[in-house]
């Protein structure tokens, strides 16, 4: 396991300071009452499934004496596709395998819009969202889940692999789903945010949902990922933030595992709401999709990179 310190978004002094903290501590706290308000106005926008368009099949009556009129409606209708679609075909110069993001306990797809937006911006052409119902109250089944809709989107698209991304909840779902039900054959990345990956003790008055009683630190689910998981090829990215109020203790956040390739990534500044809204974790996303993890945090791998100490 390594652990690395990036994006202190706020720090410029190598140690904590009480001050420092408690000036952080509040920004923080103001923006996720922010980010809060924020989200549950596009809510509302993320509860029907997410829609996903195929590629219109070849026009086999395309030729010299083809109809001009069908001609221009077949075309019409593929740069349709090509404006709406992100699941298009792969071509020659896309290469890069789809992502499939993975909402947290009680969310929906909506949380990853600045994501979605950002890596779009950036070359990621097959971009995924998955909803699973906040009813489901087991992890096992919702990466079962999970399991059928990865399958789904490499027999679509054409890739034998692809990335996810999962906030909180997510994370740990589709750590289920690579560490247990083998699929690491299909995940090449896991970037987990602020995942409670060794449990979390917080929201107490929760726990009698069975999924929140899962997430707890000692639960069978915990500890059946704790089981050894020799030969596991998927590479995992973990942020944590130290300010993350969902994660206690907040190392908890971390993967913890002698069989896994995993790279702990520390963020300070933010607390758990913006780790999947902030432009700085967006271009660590991107960069931890694009490289093999050796590089972040490293010095002058990204703008602001620093060790927190």
């Amino acid at each position: 396991m390594k652990v690395l310190s990036f994006l202190p978004l706020l720090l410029r002094r190598p140690c904590l300071r009480p001050a420092w903290l408690s000036s952080t501590l509040i920004r923080a706290t103001a923006l996720e009452l922010v980010i809060l308000a924020g989200h549950v106005l596009i809510y509302p926008s993320g509860l029907a499934p997410e829609r996903r368009h195929r590629t219109p099949p070849p026009d086999t009556n395309a030729g010299s004496d083809a109809d001009p009129k069908r001609l221009t409606r077949s075309a019409d209708t593929a740069d349709a596709a090509d404006t709406a679609d992100t699941t298009a075909l792969p071509s020659a110069a896309d290469t890069r395998p789809p992502v499939v993001l993975l909402h947290g306990f009680i969310d929906n797809r909506s949380v990853f819009v600045l994501l979605r937006r950002s890596l779009a911006r950036h070359g990621w052409h097959h971009l995924e969202s998955l909803n699973y119902s906040p009813l489901t109250c087991d992890i096992r089944t919702a990466a079962e889940l999970l399991d059928r809709h990865v399958e789904e989107i490499c027999a679509r698209t054409g890739h034998s692999e692809i990335d996810i991304v999962g906030h909180s909840l997510g994370g740990l779902i589709a750590r289920y789903y690579v560490q247990r039900l083998g699929g690491d054959r299909r995940v090449r990345t896991l970037v987990t945010l602020g995942t409670p990956h060794s449990g979390t003790a917080a929201a107490p008055l929760a726990g009698a949902h069975p999924i929140v009683r899962q997430m707890r630190s000692g639960s069978d689910l915990i500890e059946e990922l704790r089981r050894p998981a020799p030969g596991c090829r998927t590479r995992f990215i973990s942020f944590w933030s130290e300010l993350d109020r969902v994660m206690l203790p907040v190392e908890t956040a971390c993967v913890d595992h002698p069989d896994l390739d995993a790279v702990n990534v520390r963020v300070t500044g933010i607390g758990h709401l913006a780790l999947p809204v902030h432009p700085a974790i967006a271009s660590a996303i991107r960069q931890a999709l694009e490289s093999d993890g050796a590089s972040l945090g490293a010095p002058g791998a990204a703008p602001g990179a620093a060790s927190v100490a």
